[in-house]
């Protein structure tokens, strides 16, 4: 008999597409925050994989990138002329 298949990512490869609640994790804040980040348009909404929501991991990074400092100011890191 023979086994499924598992397609399974090595450690060092993390998944670029992240369900809610590893996305809120990945930044470090609560469920609930997030999406009230999301909503205000501090962090990107999904994107759809057939009915599925996933954040991209990207688009994370770049939107954290661009939260404020302690001192009040976000960090410029050159990313955002491409958005």
């Amino acid at each position: 008999m023979a086994r499924a298949e598992r397609h399974q990512l090595p450690n060092s490869l993390p998944p670029r597409g992240l369900p809610r609640q590893t996305a809120a994790a990945y930044i470090g804040v609560s469920v609930a925050m997030f999406d009230q980040m999301v909503k205000d348009g501090r962090m990107p909404g999904p994107k759809l994989i057939n009915t599925k929501p996933v954040w991209d991991k990207a688009r994370l990074d770049s939107a954290f990138d661009r939260l404020p400092e302690k001192d009040g100011e976000a960090e410029d890191d050159g990313w955002s002329d491409y958005q």
